[in-house]
C-alpha cells in the first residue's frame, strides 16, 4: 500500500515536473524577437507621425501668429469704421467697406445655401428611393465640390454678370460663393441623417408619429452636429474665396447700399491677395489687418457653435 501510494506520488511529481520543463509560448525566442520587432516599428511610426504633425503645426502657428501679432497693432476704431482710401500706387485709411461686404456677400449665400442644402439633404436621406436619381444628384454634388473655385467665378461672371445684366455686384457674388458652398451643406446633411440609428425611427413610427414629424422633431435633432459641421464647413470655405468674387463682385472702396446689383462691394479676402502684393507699406497693413480679421471671424463663429451644439449633443 505505501508502495503504491509512493509510486503514484512519484509520477504526479514527475508529470508537473515535465510541464513544467514547457517554456510559455509568450517566452519563446521567435515571439519575443517578433514583439521587440512590432515595439519598433511602433516607437518608429509614432516618432514619424509626431514628426509630421510637427512640420504642420510649426509653420501654421507661425503663419497664424505673425498674422495676430501684425493685426493686433493695426487693430483700432478707425481701422474699422473708415473706408480704404487710394490706389494702386498708395492705399491708406481703414476696412469698414471690405468688413461690411463680406458680412453682406456671407449672409445672402448663407440665406441661399443653407436652406437648399438642408431640405436636399434631408430629402436624399429620408424620402429618396436611392434610385438613379438620387445617385447623379449625389454625383452631381461630389463634382461640384470639387470643382475649381475660379471655375464657377468665371460661370458666375458669364451668367449674372452679363446674361442676366446685373454687373458687378452682391448678387452676383453672393450667388456664385452659394453654389460653391451648396455641396458642403446638402452632403453632410444627408450623412449626418443616415448616421441617426434605424431604431430611432422605427421607435418614433411604432409610437404613432408621421414620418415628417419624426424627421423634423427627432432625427434631424440627433443629427444636429453633424449638419452645424457642414454649414460651419461652407461658411468658412465662402469667407476664404477670392477667385469667385474676382469674376462677380469686383471691389469697391465704398460701404454697400442697399442696392445688391450693379454695384460693385469690397470683401476681405480681396485685400488680402491684393494689397499684399502692392508696394505700398499701408497697402500690407491693410492686407494683415484683413487677414487678422478673417481669422478672428471663423474661430468666433466656430466656438460659438460649438457653444450651442452642447445643447444638440445631450439630446
Amino acid at each position: 500500500m505505501s508502495s503504491g501510494e509512493t509510486s503514484g506520488g512519484s509520477g504526479v511529481g514527475g508529470n508537473v515536473s515535465s510541464e513544467a520543463r514547457v517554456a510559455p509560448i509568450w517566452k519563446e525566442k521567435a515571439v519575443i524577437a517578433n514583439h521587440r520587432k512590432r515595439i519598433f516599428f511602433d516607437n518608429v511610426a509614432g516618432v514619424l507621425a509626431f514628426a509630421c504633425v510637427f512640420a504642420v503645426l510649426v509653420p501654421l502657428a507661425d503663419m497664424v501668429f505673425m498674422f495676430a501679432y501684425r493685426g493686433i497693432q493695426l487693430l483700432s476704431i478707425e481701422s474699422l469704421t473708415t473706408i480704404t482710401i487710394g490706389s494702386s500706387s498708395f492705399v491708406s485709411g481703414g476696412l469698414a467697406n471690405a468688413i461690411v461686404g463680406t458680412f453682406l456677400l456671407i449672409a445672402l449665400a448663407a440665406a441661399v445655401t443653407i436652406p437648399l442644402g438642408l431640405i436636399g439633404g434631408i430629402y436624399m436621406a429620408e424620402f429618396s428611393n436611392d434610385g438613379r436619381l438620387s445617385e447623379a444628384l449625389r454625383f452631381a454634388a461630389d463634382v461640384l465640390a470639387g470643382n475649381s473655385s475660379i471655375v464657377l467665378g468665371y460661370v458666375g461672371y458669364l451668367v449674372f454678370v452679363l446674361y442676366f445684366g446685373w454687373g458687378y455686384s452682391a448678387a452676383a457674388g453672393a450667388l456664385t460663393l452659394s453654389i460653391l458652398m451648396f455641396p458642403y451643406v446638402f452632403r453632410t446633411t444627408e450623412l449626418a441623417l443616415r448616421k441617426v440609428p434605424q431604431s430611432i425611427r422605427e421607435a418614433a413610427i411604432a409610437l404613432g408619429s408621421t414620418k415628417s414629424t419624426m424627421v423634423n422633431r427627432l432625427v434631424v435633432r440627433f443629427a444636429m452636429p453633424g449638419i452645424l459641421t457642414g454649414i460651419l464647413l461652407a461658411v468658412g470655405i465662402g469667407l476664404s474665396e477670392t477667385a469667385p468674387l474676382l469674376y462677380t463682385a469686383s471691389f469697391s472702396n465704398y460701404i454697400p447700399t442697399g442696392a445688391l446689383t450693379h454695384q460693385p462691394v469690397g470683401y476681405l479676402t480681396y485685400v488680402v491677395y491684393v494689397y499684399s502684393q502692392l508696394p505700398s507699406s499701408g497697402a500690407h497693413d491693410l492686407a494683415y489687418l484683413a487677414s487678422f480679421l478673417l481669422i478672428t471671424m471663423v474661430l468666433t463663429i466656430n466656438v460659438v457653435a460649438r457653444l450651442g451644439l452642447r445643447r444638440f449633443s445631450k439630446v
